[in-house]
């Protein structure tokens, strides 16, 4: 699993911190790190939470469809 800059674009876009997001979902700010990281593969209602904070659908945020474009 590769970084998440879609996260940290989106999360940009609203001018949020990672602070701001980890308390809209209700996890620590070191968990979004780790997500945006790549670090961390958060469980799907955890992806729903963000993606409803931030206004945006799983696949914008989590699919990670190049990888499976070329199969």
């Amino acid at each position: 699993m590769g970084k998440n800059l879609r996260i940290k674009a989106a999360r940009a876009a609203k001018d949020m911190t990672q602070k701001d997001l980890a308390d809209a979902v209700g996890v620590a700010r070191q968990t979004m790190n780790a997500i945006e990281k790549g670090d961390y593969n958060p469980s799907i209602n955890l992806c729903i939470a963000i993606c409803k904070v931030l206004d945006k659908t799983l696949d914008q945020l989590f699919w990670e469809g190049n990888e499976y474009e070329n199969q």
